[in-house]
């Protein structure tokens, strides 16, 4: 979608198919609500008394007022004016992106960024919306037949009205905006593919489609005999029981300024766990929704749109994605309950549940990212189930080694409107991981299993800053009409990125 600016003060004069205004409850006129209603005769403020509550995200249209060359104004609730937040401003315009696609509308304008809203800035307000908008218009319809695919999203172009002096903030904001929605669009519709197409060599592929659309990523995949020679034996026992291949994708980005003005600072170091379909391997899992185990590929799914979104915007950043892919099944080759492998890092690990296999393919990845001496490492992952009982599905689990990461995230997810929870990581913890076969186990037992997941990884990363992000909750929604992935957390990750090279800038 194509986001842009129009700075003319005489709002009522616009020719548009559809002119957003936003008004509050208890008939409050936002500041361009004021100047339709004026040019109208008081229209705005007579649908305000008798019909419309303004409730936050509701809606309605007004045809042919007098003194307004819009075809229609479009009056959007933002609730109590006290209360106008970025997530007002978001939810507003996911509404707009849904009202243009059911009245089958090309473009349209909103005048929505000129409300004052006090908790962020203009070009942030404006990043929002613009990552609202073309987040809402994203409809998966890949493996669905021509007849029974819904209608395209017809919003082609979105304006948004402005003051003059703030142009160039609106303009960056919306084009990150934009970025960040392409990501989330490659991220949902990964994740949505079922495991029969989105194999770990498909999840390969698309990392080299991602090179070639842009000159500032580059992608090495390794295969089966290379990952044996790096001794990625947790991660190959995954892969065990599977007839498709394991990959192992490593993506760079590089832009502006990257070889670094800080020297001393290695990239960041984005980690996403693949796997592409999850059985549980021999400690098979129920059938009772089973189907959900494509969306195990999240984080990858994850990884691969913030590289989508960084090299839309520019970044000037130095950014390393590693993928372990494969699938969890059972055959008669597959790594059983009891076995004992020896990780890359050299750490024996007795595996007493081979549904406990993220972490097995992760701290193989974990190993690997320290050849490039990195700033710090964010692992992505639907890990554990125990995270959905502790955190439902509203925040995703944050781990953290280190408390200034750990923070520097969490305000990025609430900024980003992607927000997260930190979760322990007490040593007390890694005594649940004892084994008497090997130098750990893979799983602690039923208490606490979102944390001794995170214990078992963090034992990996000893040689640089880390973080770990359980997404189990909120990579997907589960069941019912909008079942599907969400594309979380590349909001999060990207607005995290946005600041960092803020606050390198500004050094």
């Amino acid at each position: 979608m194509e986001f842009n600016t129009q700075t003319s003060r005489s709002i009522q004069q616009i020719k548009t198919p559809a002119l957003f205004v936003g008004v509050y409850t208890e008939g409050g006129l936002g500041e361009t609500a004021k100047l339709i209603n004026h040019a109208s005769n008081g229209a705005v403020e007579a649908v305000l008394k008798h019909e419309f509550k303004a409730a936050a995200g509701s809606m309605i249209d007004l045809r042919t007022l007098p003194g307004v060359r819009a075809e229609r104004v479009v009056l959007v609730g933002l609730g109590p004016k006290e209360k106008f937040s970025g997530n007002t401003l978001s939810r507003a315009h996911a509404a707009i992106a849904g009202y243009c696609s059911d009245a089958s509308l090309a473009e349209a304008v909103s005048t929505l960024l000129e409300e004052p809203c006090p908790a962020t800035t203009l070009r942030h307000s404006a990043q929002l919306a613009a990552t609202a908008a073309g987040n809402a218009t994203y409809k998966y319809t890949t493996t669905l037949s021509k007849d029974k695919r819904p209608a395209a999203a017809t919003l082609k172009k979105l304006t948004f009205t402005i003051d003059k002096p703030n142009a160039k903030q609106v303009d960056e904001g919306l084009r990150h905006g934009a970025a960040i929605a392409q990501g989330l669009s490659l991220t949902r519709e990964l994740g949505n593919l079922p495991a029969n197409i989105c194999t770990p060599t498909y999840l390969g592929n698309q990392a080299k489609q991602l090179a070639k659309e842009h000159k500032s990523i580059t992608v090495e995949v390794l295969e089966r005999k290379q990952l044996e020679a790096l001794k990625m034996n947790a991660f190959l026992s995954v892969a065990a029981g599977s007839d498709q291949p394991p990959r192992f994708i490593v993506l760079k980005y590089s832009h502006g300024s990257d070889k670094k003005k800080h020297k001393s600072e290695g990239p960041v170091v984005l980690v996403g766990k693949g796997v592409t379909f999850d059985t549980g391997g021999i400690s098979l899992k129920p059938g009772a929704g089973m189907d959900e185990m494509k969306f195990d590929m999240c984080g990858a799914a994850s990884v691969l749109g913030v590289f989508k979104a960084v090299a839309e915007m520019g970044l000037d950043t130095e950014l390393i994605g590693l993928i372990p892919a494969t699938e969890n099944m059972p055959n008669g080759q597959a790594t059983k309950p009891g076995d004992v492998v020896t990780s890359m890092s050299g750490q024996t690990i007795e595996i007493l549940n081979t549904d406990a296999e993220g972490r097995l393919i992760l701290c193989d990845a974990l190993t690997y990212a320290e050849r490039f001496e990195p700033a710090l490492v964010v692992d992505i992952a639907t890990l554990t189930g125990a995270c959905i009982v502790a955190l439902g599905n509203f925040n995703s689990g944050l781990y953290a080694t280190d408390d200034a990461l750990a923070e520097d995230l969490l305000g990025a997810g609430r900024r980003a409107l992607d927000t997260a929870w930190r979760m322990p990581l007490d040593d007390e913890y890694q005594d649940l991981l004892k084994s008497n076969f090997a130098d750990m186990a893979n799983i602690g037992g039923p208490a606490a299993g979102s944390v001794t997941a995170a214990c078992f990884l963090s034992r990996y990363t000893k040689a640089y800053r880390w973080a770990h992000l359980d997404i189990a909750g909120t990579a997907w929604l589960k069941g019912g009409k909008d079942k599907g992935a969400s594309g979380r957390p590349v909001p999060m990750l990207c607005q995290f990125l946005i600041e960092r090279q803020a606050a390198t800038n500004a050094h």
